[in-house]
């Protein structure tokens, strides 16, 4: 194990290789996360609804969770192998096809992994052999999750952002990404500043501009990264929300009045931010003169 580790810690392409394999066993599991999590959500909601209501429970269902039911194609309910279901690879092999009713696979499944590795790949090529990268990967992945979660349902889980951000903070108590002081104020400020708007658009119009979950995430940024990057995020995430928005608008035909969700701008952002915040900020401040 040690021999490995400092075989590692010797070669950054191997490391990086390392990360890539890994983004994309994990990017298989984030597409159960991302399908099967807001259907566990919704469950669960409706148990406290029934309850709250004092009205008899539904009967028990079969376990749904993000272990079982073993995985199945939606089409014929036939159980996917474990030999066919590796990232990517058996997509390519089955030509994208069920191999028991030759139905065919969303392209999204593949699509997913490979950009859950592209990204492992960056964060591992950037911090290189480090306690940062490990972490990093941990809410790249969380990010992904997120990002799709809310996209498919407009929904940023509590049980995904929460976590995080306490892990943020903890981490930062050892100054992993920045000191424990940028990182508590962080927190705070990530959230009041999405709160403040919120507030203040819902004064103006009477409408809610955007969710709770959209304050908990810019926190959760704070949390990890300080203080100091999140005019960065907020404005790099409303910039390429607002152009990704009209271009929706304008070339989809989408309905102006069906909500678009932030999530995924914040997470973009925030992401830049991991890797690339600071240098931006200083950047800026040698250009301002600053």
């Amino acid at each position: 194990m040690i021999e490995l580790l400092d075989i590692l810690f010797r070669s950054p392409l191997l490391c990086t290789a390392l990360a890539g394999v890994v983004g994309l066993l994990v990017g298989s599991f984030l597409n159960v996360v991302i399908y099967r999590l807001p259907v566990m959500m919704q469950r669960s909601w409706r148990k406290e609804c029934l309850e709250y209501l004092e009205l008899p429970p539904e009967p028990e269902a079969a376990p749904f969770n993000l272990a079982l039911p073993p995985s199945r194609c939606p089409a014929c309910d036939a159980p996917i192998k474990a030999y066919q279901n590796i990232p990517v690879v058996s997509y390519l092999v089955l030509q994208g096809k069920c191999a028991h009713c030759r139905n065919p696979i969303a392209l999204r499944y593949p699509l997913l992994e490979a950009f859950t590795a592209l990204l492992s790949i960056a964060v591992a090529w950037h911090f290189g052999y480090s306690l940062q990268t490990v972490f990093a990967l941990l809410l790249t992945w969380a990010l992904v999750a997120l990002s799709f979660i809310d996209i498919d349902h407009q929904l940023l889980p509590d049980s995904i952002t929460l976590p995080m951000l306490w892990l943020g903070l903890l981490l930062n108590v050892f100054g992993v990404f920045t000191d424990s002081h940028a990182s508590i104020i962080g927190a705070a400020a990530g959230y009041l500043a999405l709160w403040s708007v919120f507030q203040l658009f819902k004064l103006l119009t009477g409408k809610e501009g955007m969710g709770y979950g959209d304050f908990k995430l810019l926190a959760l940024f704070g949390a990890w990264l300080g203080w100091q990057v999140l005019p960065l995020i907020i404005l790099l995430s409303s910039l390429v929300g607002t152009v990704v928005s009209i271009a929706v608008l304008l070339i989809a035909k989408r309905d102006h009045r069906i909500p678009i969700p932030f999530g995924p701008y914040l997470a973009l952002a925030g992401w830049i931010a991991l890797l690339w915040g600071a240098d931006i900020n200083k950047l800026y401040l040698a250009v301002s003169g600053l």
